[in-house]
C-alpha cells in the first residue's frame, strides 16, 4: 500500500485524446469530443489497486478567456470521473498572466498539487506528476514530485528534464509501479 502517495495526471494528452492544432494540443470542447485514450482506464485501475490517490490537474484557460463555458469543462469532468477511478479533480480556470490573470494554481505553478495534497494528506515528495507539456513537468518539479513526460511530439520544448519519459500513460504506470 502506497500510503499518502498520489499520481497527479494532466488531463488533455494524458487521459484523453487532445485536439491538436498547428502542433499544439487543445482540450475537447464538448463531451462528444472527449475520448479516453487506449489503456488509460486499466492504467488508472492498476494505480488505485497499488494504493495511489489519483488527482487530475488541468489548466483550462479558455474559460478565463471567455472562449469556453465552465459548464462544458465540468460536463467533461463528470464523464471522466464516471469512467475512471479519479479521487479529485483540480482545475485552473484563470486566463494566465499574459491575459492579466496571474495565479498560483495555473501550471507550471504548483498550486493545484499543493491544494490537493492538503485536502488528501498527500506526501508530494513520494508522489508523481504525469504530463505531456513542459508546464506539467515544471509544475511537478516545483512541487517536489517525481515527473514523467508523455511525449506526444508537440511543437514545444521542455524546460526541465523529467525523471522518466514514456509515450503513453500505460508505460508511465509500469515505471511508477516498479519504482
Amino acid at each position: 500500500m502506497k500510503l499518502n502517495q498520489a499520481v497527479f495526471l494532466d488531463r488533455d494528452g494524458v487521459i484523453n485524446r487532445p485536439i491538436v492544432i498547428d502542433g499544439k494540443p487543445h482540450p475537447p470542447r464538448t463531451v462528444a469530443e472527449f475520448e479516453v485514450l487506449p489503456g488509460v482506464a486499466q492504467a488508472c485501475a492498476d494505480l488505485k489497486t497499488a494504493g495511489y490517490f489519483l488527482v487530475v490537474v488541468t489548466n483550462q484557460p479558455d474559460v478565463g478567456r471567455g472562449t469556453l463555458k465552465k459548464e462544458a469543462v465540468e460536463a467533461v469532468h463528470e464523464v471522466m470521473v464516471q469512467q475512471l477511478p479519479i479521487d479529485r479533480v483540480e482545475v485552473c480556470y484563470h486566463a494566465g498572466a499574459k491575459f492579466g490573470e496571474p495565479c498560483e494554481c495555473r501550471k507550471p505553478q504548483p498550486g493545484m498539487l499543493i491544494r490537493a495534497a492538503a485536502a488528501l494528506d498527500i506526501n508530494l515528495s513520494r508522489s508523481f506528476m504525469v504530463g505531456d507539456r513542459w508546464r506539467d513537468i515544471d509544475c511537478g518539479k516545483r512541487a517536489h514530485c517525481k515527473t514523467i513526460f508523455i511525449d506526444r511530439g508537440y511543437k514545444e520544448e521542455l524546460r526541465e528534464q523529467p525523471d522518466f519519459r514514456a509515450n503513453s500513460l500505460v508505460k508511465a504506470v509500469r515505471w511508477i509501479l516498479q519504482t
